[in-house]
């Protein structure tokens, strides 16, 4: 097994596109059903965008969501099939692009309103992406994160940052690969925001309609100046 956490993180979503494509459209992911899918849009409305970029766009459910609303919105992931299986159904523009791509080279696709990384973070090294992306927006344009919420995500661990594993397990049996991420704190989060230009604007805990249980964290942030 690859020991570099990066490499198992691409290589996940390559090895499970064809069961999280099925795992999304089927709707299986429960905190997606009960909250945190409307969040991410309803946040990206709120903030009347022309042109989205989705960067870590999966099979593309989120560019489809916000072309349902007349949003212009362009998807990007490292994985071929997921990408494969966003253009089969369109609604959107795609392309296969990792994060390294997209620093070296943060206009390639133009210039948007608005960035969404919707618990699309889960390297450890975030910085040199997240300072890329404030060359991709427009002036005063907003950047939209959506993670796991840090209080639940941590469990019965430290609440400390580190890397975590997830097994898919509670998406059904056909993910194939488990997949390393790297947990924050909400301090964390705070913190590598700012240390990267940006001043949060807007901080949300969408949470389960009946038990309050948050199920994300949700951020919106601008660049600074």
């Amino acid at each position: 097994m690859n020991s570099d956490p990066s490499a198992r993180i691409a290589d996940s979503w390559i090895v499970n596109a064809e069961a999280w494509t099925t795992a999304v459209r089927e709707g299986r992911i429960a905190s997606r059903r009960a909250a945190t899918d409307h969040a991410i849009v309803d946040a990206v409305l709120a903030c009347a965008p022309q042109r989205v970029l989705d960067v870590g766009c999966g099979e593309g459910w989120l560019c489809r969501a916000l072309a349902e609303h007349a949003v212009e919105t362009f998807g990007i992931d490292a994985s071929p099939p997921l990408i494969e299986a966003a253009r089969a159904i369109g609604g959107a523009g795609y392309a296969v692009c990792d994060y390294r791509q997209l620093i070296d080279s943060p206009s390639q696709f133009g210039r948007f309103n608005a960035v969404i990384c919707n618990f699309a973070l889960l390297e450890e090294c975030i910085d040199p992406l997240l300072i890329a992306l404030r060359n991709t927006l427009e002036h005063r344009g907003a950047l939209l994160i959506q993670t796991v919420h840090p209080r639940t995500a941590c469990g019965d661990l430290a609440y400390v940052d580190g890397w975590r594993n997830e097994t898919f397990a509670a998406f059904g049996d056909a993910f194939r690969a488990q997949m390393p991420w790297y947990f924050r704190t909400l301090e964390s989060w705070c913190e590598t925001l700012s240390r990267c230009g940006y001043e949060i604007e807007i901080l949300r805990e969408p949470a389960h309609p009946e038990t309050g249980q948050a199920l994300s964290l949700l951020l919106v942030a601008r660049p600074r100046g």
